[in-house]
């Protein structure tokens, strides 16, 4: 699977690490940035670049590490297509791709420890989007996509 890999510079280690794990279980990472846990960076940039390498078909998939994993998940999910989801576990990463369809995983380096990350990373891998009930869901989501940013005029 084609991995886009992205994060700012509180995630840079963290997303170094996962990188290297990626790779290790066989994923083509494409790693977008930012090279450095020393220059600070703005995390807008980098969730919108993994977000676009999915929304786009680059990637099949993305991972993002911020601080908190908070923002760079709103950034990512302002590009339409898109379904981020910040995970704090295994449980809400194997469900955030099982009823949410997310394809984007967000993370937090302050907050969520390397091992408990590799884990989550796993399991989120792992699951897959149900169908039924979850369908329609995701489908509501797509209109939104499409009505909201002609609502804003984007």
């Amino acid at each position: 699977m084609k991995i886009a890999l992205g994060s700012d510079h509180a995630g840079f280690e963290l997303k170094d690490h996962l990188g290297r794990v990626l790779a290790s279980w066989g994923h083509d990472v494409v790693d977008l940035g930012t090279s450095s846990a020393s220059e600070s960076v703005d995390y807008p940039d980098f969730g919108a670049a993994v977000g676009r390498a999915v929304a786009s078909g680059e990637c099949d998939l993305g991972v993002a590490v911020c601080g908190s994993g908070i923002g760079i998940s709103i950034a990512a999910n302002k590009v339409a297509g898109v379904r981020a989801a910040v995970v704090h576990d295994v449980t809400s990463a194997h469900l955030a791709r099982e009823h949410n369809h997310a394809n984007v995983l967000c993370l937090g380096s302050r907050v969520t420890g390397v091992s408990v990350a590799e884990e989550a990373v796993a399991a989120w891998l792992s699951a897959t989007p149900q169908s039924g009930r979850h369908e329609g869901r995701i489908a509501k989501i797509a209109v939104l996509d499409q009505t909201e940013n002609v609502t804003r005029g984007d």
